[in-house]
C-alpha cells in the first residue's frame, strides 16, 4: 500500500482538531459561557438626538401613500405617540423640549429665597447697628443741649447754647 493512501484526508483532521481545540495554532480551549438564567439584563432606553427626531418627522411628513408611515415607524422603531408629541413640540417651536430631560436631582427652588432672606437679615443687622449709634449720638446731643453733660464732655467738646 502506498503511504499517501493510508493517511486520512488532512482537511478532515483539521476540522477534528478545531472541534477539540487540539489544533497547533489554536489558543487555550474556550470555557463554555455560563449565564445565570435568573438574572435578566435591564433594558436601556434609546435616546434619539434632536437631529434624528427632526429627520424622522421630515420623513413622516413626506409619506403620502397608505402604510408608508407605519413602515417608517417600524423601520425607525418609534411609536405614533412619539411622532404626535414631536409634532406638537415642533409646532410650538419648542425645540429645546426635543432634547432629553436632564436626570438627577432638581435645583432647589427655595435656595434663591433662602439666599435673599440671609442677605436681608445681614442688611437688617447692619442697619440696626447704625441706628443704635445714631440714637447714642442723639442722646448725647440732648444731654448737651439740656446742660446735663458731664464735665469731661464739656472740656473735650463744648456745647453750643
Amino acid at each position: 500500500m502506498d503511504a499517501a493512501n493510508s493517511l486520512p484526508d488532512p482537511g478532515a483532521l483539521e476540522g477534528a482538531r478545531r472541534a477539540t481545540g487540539d489544533a497547533p495554532g489554536s489558543a487555550a480551549p474556550a470555557k463554555p459561557h455560563v449565564t445565570d438564567s435568573e438574572v435578566v439584563p435591564r433594558a436601556r432606553r434609546r435616546h434619539l438626538s434632536n437631529a434624528d427626531k427632526r429627520r424622522i418627522l421630515d420623513a413622516a411628513d413626506r409619506c403620502t401613500k397608505p402604510g408608508e408611515i407605519g413602515a417608517l415607524m417600524r423601520r425607525e422603531g418609534v411609536y405614533s405617540s412619539s411622532l404626535s408629541t414631536w409634532r406638537r413640540q415642533r409646532e410650538a417651536a419648542d425645540l429645546a423640549a426635543l432634547a432629553p430631560q436632564k436626570r438627577g436631582p432638581k435645583p432647589d427652588e427655595n435656595r434663591t429665597e433662602a439666599l435673599h432672606i440671609a442677605q436681608l437679615t445681614r442688611e437688617n443687622e447692619r442697619l440696626k447697628s447704625r441706628l443704635d449709634k445714631a440714637m447714642l449720638v442723639i442722646e448725647v446731643q440732648k444731654n448737651c443741649f439740656r446742660g446735663d453733660s458731664s464735665a469731661l464732655w464739656k472740656e473735650t467738646r463744648p456745647c453750643l447754647h
